[in-house]
């Protein structure tokens, strides 16, 4: 048997569906200029794909083709050589509705296997939102804020190519530099492409991380029943009403909390959250009817609450909220737990002013998800506006080598 390698693409289904397809399939198609043999793949539990949930593409390449039977007659690899993320939020861990848990980032990949990583962060920041390995991996950091290249847009800012230049920097013996640069001009004949392809294997950063950095947390699991502990009947329990709420200060009871998913926890699937100033609602009820997961809590005082183990970051609440900068979608990395904003504005008003204030701060651009009313048309005004994109949408090449090429948020 040869060598058989695997790369998973782990991304934010929809969202950067077009994207992970892209990465996979350049793979495949590089490797092959090098003389190996490959196919790629999705993978994800649910059809049609959900907003934001995570979701996953393959590489399976190898140096002949009977290795290659081998490695795809598995569902899906148990081990990678390169894992790649493609928002740096999904560091954190991720779950969707076919994986079972809080899955790490890093869990498939072999020891001393490669992460890659596009982030506007540093190393440290980095590591420290994945969780810790038994064995030393290594973290490649591409510079590039998230590229939200999925079926809504298509942003083209030359990530993909980028990723198959880190790819051939940090394992050779999967694909070179010349093999990448053949399969970008066969696959989108473009030289623009091939000079980000470039500078990417120029720049991408690697260190190396050791069993003892990192999250140290257990990330949050179930055990699945086993198949001779199943009853003759199946019976799925129901997720129990809800009740009340307390107030924290006058300790009254009243408004309205659904019970949630004991198992499934979408908060692990954001890459942004709501923050809400409670001073500005007028509580006209459109973010808690709009809400496609009920997220929202009723509170005693007629306010809405949004439950950070139930929200996946959306941002469809901001979307149709009335009131200017009420609801702010906020970078998730910004936060280190879930707890009730509602609570905290009820104990202390003007902390938790100053509090929100902080953290609108990490308001993201972006062109992705619900935006705000008209959603790309704000931002394509401003692209024109910089220059970025001509009166028809096209890119400008000039502008595009500076901003992907030289230094910017995708370079």
């Amino acid at each position: 048997m040869g060598r058989l390698f695997a790369v998973e693409i782990v991304y934010r289904g929809i969202f950067q569906k077009n994207l992970a397809k892209n990465i996979s399939r350049g793979i495949v198609l590089a490797a092959k200029h090098d003389g190996k043999t490959g196919i790629s793949f999705g993978r994800y539990g649910d059809s049609p794909e959900r907003n934001g949930i995570p979701a996953k593409n393959f590489a399976i390449v190898a140096t002949d083709d009977e290795t290659l039977q081998e490695g795809m007659a598995k569902y899906e690899p148990k081990e990678t050589d390169i894992s790649i993320s493609v928002d740096d939020t999904l560091c954190k861990g991720v779950e969707s509705w076919a994986w079972y848990g809080l899955q790490p980032i890093n869990r498939l990949l072999k020891p001393n296997g490669t992460l890659i990583v596009t982030t506007m962060k540093g190393p440290e920041a980095v590591i420290e939102m994945c969780h810790r390995k038994d064995a030393p991996y290594r973290l490649a950091l591409l510079t590039a804020i998230p590229s939200f290249s999925g079926l809504w847009v298509y942003k083209d800012d030359h990530t993909d190519v980028r990723i198959l230049g880190a790819i051939a920097k940090v394992l050779p013996e999967l694909l070179s530099l010349k093999s990448v640069e053949k399969a970008i001009k066969e696959e989108w004949h473009d030289d623009l492409k091939v000079k980000s392809a470039q500078k990417a294997f120029e720049r991408v950063t690697t260190s190396v991380v050791s069993p003892q950095e990192g999250n140290p947390e257990k990330p949050y699991e179930f055990e699945l029943p086993k198949w001779y502990e199943l009853r003759e009947g199946l019976a799925i329990p129901s997720i129990p009403k809800g009740k009340e709420i307390a107030d924290p200060v006058s300790q009254q009871t009243g408004g309205f909390r659904p019970d949630r998913n004991p198992t499934f926890k979408k908060y692990s699937t954001r890459t942004m959250r709501p923050v809400v100033d409670f001073d500005t609602c007028v509580k006209c009820t459109l973010c808690w009817l709009q809400c496609p997961d009920s997220c929202f809590d009723v509170t005693p005082d007629g306010y809405y609450d949004a439950n950070m183990q139930a929200c996946c970051g959306c941002g469809v609440c901001e979307a149709v909220c009335p009131v200017a900068n009420c609801i702010t979608m906020v970078n998730e990395t910004a936060f280190a737990d879930n707890a009730s904003q509602w609570e905290m504005w009820k104990k202390e008003k003007p902390a938790y002013k100053t509090w929100l204030q902080e953290k609108i701060q990490h308001k993201p651009e972006r062109s992705h998800g619900f935006w705000v009313r008209g959603q790309y048309e704000k931002q394509v005004d401003q692209m024109v506006k910089d220059g970025i994109v001509d009166t028809g949408g096209e890119a400008i090449t000039e502008k595009v080598v500076t901003d992907v090429g030289e230094a910017s948020a995708g370079g």
